[in-house]
């Protein structure tokens, strides 16, 4: 697997594991602003490593946010395939370790209430629950989790 940053030609890609990942899913535009329009976005992709010369396919993708001290994780997600298999896990060291290249000393994000395979993920990784979003989901309308990683 390979980490770098996310490519115009990735879209496709990274819209097929959008859809399949979450009930509202983010639409291209949405993804094409963060590509182009925020100076303060960092989006990340994870390839599978195949044939040297061959197309690589993206498995996972996070979109984040880096303002001043902070890292704001705005999306992640891996492809059904390839979870449980280290690639959240990696797609978030390389972010942690760009964010503090660029100053950050904190990551914050939002996570389902009822996303308690994400929620272990994050605390194995050192985050913990520092608030409560009322209703910020919608399709199901839910709760959403705060939480920080104050050491990176």
């Amino acid at each position: 697997m390979t980490i770098d940053r996310m490519q115009p030609e990735d879209l496709d890609d990274v819209m097929a594991i959008e859809a399949r990942s979450f009930s509202t899913p983010w639409t291209e535009e949405m993804f094409k602003s963060e590509l182009w329009g925020k100076t303060l976005s960092e989006n990340l992709v994870a390839r599978a490593v195949s044939v040297p010369g061959a197309r690589t396919q993206v498995v996972g993708y996070t979109c984040l946010w880096i303002v001043g001290e902070e890292l704001h994780i705005n999306n992640i997600a891996i492809h059904p395939r390839y979870r449980r298999q280290g690639v959240a896990k990696s797609l978030l060291s390389f972010a942690f370790d760009l964010a503090k290249r660029r100053g950050a000393r904190k990551a914050l994000l939002e996570v389902r209430v009822s996303n308690t395979t994400a929620q272990a993920l994050y605390q194995r990784l050192g985050f913990r629950v520092v608030g409560r979003r009322h209703q910020y989901y919608t399709s199901p309308v839910e709760d959403a989790l705060v939480m920080a990683k104050d050491d990176l």
